[in-house]
C-alpha cells in the first residue's frame, strides 16, 4: 500500500508545479510540427538565394516529402527531447528530497526505501506515457492531414519503443539522484553516463544491443521491415531494473 501512498504525492507534485503540464505541451508541440517540418522542408531550399533555376535545380534533386520523412522528423524530435526532459526532471528528484530533509520526514511514516524510490519511476513513467500518446495522436492526425495514414499497429509499436527508450535514462538518472545529495552533481553524473552510451554506440556492433536500437526498430516497422532487435529489448529493461535496483541498496543504507 505504501507505494501507491508515495506514488500519489510524486503524481500530485508533478500536476502542481506544471511539470507534467510541461512536457505535454513541448511533446505535443513537436508530435504536430514534425510532419508539417517534413512537408515543408524541400520548399525551403527555394528561399536559398541565387535565382529561381538554382532553386528548381535543387528540388529535383531532393525527393517529395513522404509520410517516412514526417517518422523521421517525429523520432528525432521524440527523441532529444525526451531524453532532455528525463535529465531535468529526474536528476533532483531524491537528491534534493535528502537535501532539503523531506526524504527523511517521509520515510519515518513510516515508508520502505524501496517504495519511495519506484514511485518516483512509476510517476515519470506515467507521465512520460501520457505524454507521449498525446504526442503521438497529434504526430498521427497531422500526418493523416498532410501525406496518409500509416500503420496504426506499427505506429503504437514505435511510441512504445519510444517511452521504453526514455525509461532507460530515467532510471539511469534517478539512480545518479540516489547517490547524490547535489541535483547538480546528479546531473552532470547522469550526463556523462549518458554520454559514455551514446560514444558505445557509435561503434556499429555494439549499437544494436542499445536502448537507440529499439527506435530504429521501430523506424524499420514503419517502413515494412521486420527485422528485429530482440537483445536491444532485453538490455533495455534490464538497464531499467538494474538501476532502480541499484538506487534502492544504495538509497536504504544512506543516513538521511
Amino acid at each position: 500500500m505504501s507505494i501507491f501512498v508515495a506514488f500519489r504525492k510524486e503524481w500530485t507534485e508533478l500536476l502542481r508545479t506544471y511539470r507534467f503540464l510541461a512536457v505535454l505541451v513541448v511533446l505535443v508541440f513537436f508530435g504536430l510540427f514534425s510532419p508539417l517540418i517534413a512537408k515543408l522542408t524541400p520548399e525551403l531550399y527555394t528561399l536559398i538565394p541565387g535565382g529561381e533555376a538554382v532553386s528548381e535545380a535543387l528540388l529535383k534533386l531532393i525527393p517529395p516529402p513522404s509520410v517516412l520523412d514526417a517518422v523521421a522528423q517525429y523520432v528525432k524530435n521524440m527523441g532529444q527531447d525526451c531524453i532532455i526532459l528525463a535529465l531535468l526532471l529526474t536528476m533532483g528528484a531524491v537528491a534534493m528530497e535528502k537535501d532539503k530533509g523531506t526524504a527523511s520526514m517521509i520515510l519515518v511514516k513510516p515508508m520502505p526505501r524501496g517504495a519511495f524510490i519506484n514511485a518516483k519511476f512509476l510517476a515519470m513513467a506515467t507521465m512520460f506515457a501520457i505524454c507521449l500518446v498525446s504526442a503521438g495522436i497529434a504526430c498521427y492526425y497531422y500526418t493523416l492531414l498532410l501525406f496518409e495514414a500509416m500503420d496504426i499497429l506499427h505506429w503504437l509499436v514505435l511510441n512504445a519503443f519510444l517511452l521504453l527508450y526514455v525509461l532507460v535514462y530515467v532510471a539511469i538518472t534517478l539512480f545518479c539522484s540516489t547517490i547524490s545529495k547535489s541535483w547538480a552533481v546528479a546531473g552532470g553524473t547522469a550526463l556523462g553516463m549518458i554520454a559514455l552510451l551514446g560514444l558505445i554506440g557509435v561503434i556499429p556492433s555494439l549499437a544494436k544491443y542499445l536502448p537507440g536500437e529499439l527506435i530504429a526498430w521501430g523506424v524499420r516497422l514503419m517502413q515494412g521491415d521486420t527485422s528485429s532487435s530482440w537483445s536491444a529489448l532485453g538490455i533495455s529493461l534490464g538497464l531499467i531494473v538494474l538501476s532502480l535496483l541499484a538506487a534502492w541498496l544504495v538509497f536504504k543504507k544512506q543516513e538521511l
